[in-house]
């Protein structure tokens, strides 16, 4: 870190901070106490941490009942209003895009957030974005490319799972949760799929509509965009890359889906095909109470193998999430439904392919601030060493704490 950064706590102090205020504002993202927690000031400046890294800012600021210090208000009122605004950016950006790839005859599909926001689940602002994510059929890779030009995007970065497109003329994206200013990206998607851990679940097909066209087209079902929801919490829970907002994404949506989605879902094959919806939906439950059908989540639950099962009944979401502090050797592990896909898998994680680790660089390339923390800098084996033998800060965590420190000064 720089020489103006704020000096940080020990490790354990800060950790101990991040899971404290973590879990008392998931519940309270549920349901509002009627008083304000009796935190330091260490604490109250990681909660704000806390609040933009899980994506809750705009909820806790459209929900609480009770008043914190004046640079809590400040940061909640703060990000509402930013909110608010870029939800509007997307909203423009979505038109443009459905625009220009209906005249350029693209059929794509809006994942995730974009397809929430048409369903009225959330005020305007409260589902924060940092990107599109469109899934486009291969054949029209070249046509997309194209169509980002005309959007006045260049692409930068291809990986495994997506092409990323980012503004010609982007600012310097903002440490501390959202801002109107950050940069949009565009991913374009040909396949959705999640390596858990080493093994690819691949639900392409189920996102497709049949009979699709041109321009931004919904998911075929709710029961698809609820499956799509659950395999890319599942994604992040065996990263440790989690968001509270996607659990309640979650929980809103079961509340929407009807007999016949379930049953849509229910029918998606044997339980041993949906053993990875457990533990998203699992941690749904149990902060947000949402109430699937009878009998369905122990449906999962026997299909999902022991090790990830156990590992599930005792994390919170803290550990699966980026409030986890400390970056893990192998934090996918309890996901490899064999001996050979943990060793699979820890082969991975200690010898990455060449593409692995340049698609690595690229996204620090793409995001400079992440080099403030001496970590992606150092050889891979140096890494490998600091996994096992101490306790290496995440890099996204402590840019983002510190941040938080900083503007409390």
């Amino acid at each position: 870190m720089n020489a103006t950064s704020p000096a940080l706590p020990p490790f354990r102090t800060l950790a101990a901070a991040l899971r404290k205020t973590t879990e008392h504002l998931a519940r309270e993202v549920v349901r509002s106490s009627e008083s304000p927690p009796d935190w330091n000031e260490l604490e109250w400046a990681v909660a704000r941490s806390v609040a933009a890294m899980q994506g809750i800012s705009t909820l806790l600021a459209n929900r609480l009942r009770w008043r914190g210090p004046p640079m809590w208000q400040a940061f909640l009122a703060e990000q509402r209003e930013q909110c608010v605004l870029r939800d509007a950016l997307i909203g423009r950006l979505l038109e443009r895009i459905h625009s220009t790839t209906r005249d350029a005859q693209i059929e794509c599909v809006a994942l995730k957030g974009s397809a929430l926001r048409t369903l009225g689940l959330y005020g305007p602002g409260e589902r924060p974005m940092a990107d599109v994510d469109l899934l486009v059929r291969k054949a029209d890779s070249t046509a997309i490319a194209a169509v980002m030009r005309n959007l006045d995007y260049e692409q930068t970065a291809v990986t495994e799972r997506h092409t990323i497109f980012v503004p010609r003329n982007r600012s310097k994206e903002d440490d501390l949760g959202e801002h109107v200013d950050n940069p949009l990206s565009i991913e374009v998607h040909t396949t959705v799929a999640e390596s858990l851990p080493i093994r690819k679940v691949d639900i392409t097909a189920r996102l497709r509509p049949a009979s699709g066209r041109p321009g931004i087209n919904a998911y075929p079902t709710l029961a698809a965009l609820f499956l799509h929801l659950l395999l890319h919490a599942a994604g992040n829970m065996k990263a440790h890359a989690l968001r509270q907002v996607q659990l309640h994404d979650i929980a809103l949506l079961t509340r929407r889906l009807e007999d016949a989605d379930w049953e849509a879902l229910a029918t998606t094959g044997a339980a041993d095909d949906l053993w990875w919806a457990f533990p998203p939906l699992a941690l749904s439950c149990r902060y947000y109470r949402c109430d699937p059908p009878p009998g369905l989540l122990e449906r999962l639950r026997r299909g999902c193998p022991r090790m990830l099962r156990r590992s599930t009944d005792r994390e919170e979401l803290t550990d699966v999430s980026w409030s986890n502090l400390r970056i893990s050797a192998f934090p996918g592990i309890a996901w490899s439904r064999t001996p050979t896909d943990a060793l699979l898998y820890v082969r991975s994680r200690a010898l990455p392919e060449r593409a692995a680790l340049a698609g690595l660089q690229e996204v620090v390339e793409l995001h400079p601030q992440l080099g403030r923390v001496p970590w992606y800098q150092l050889a891979h084996g140096r890494r490998i060493v600091r996994w096992l033998f101490s306790r290496p800060p995440r890099v996204q965590t402590i840019l983002s704490v510190t941040a938080a420190l900083k503007a409390g000064r």
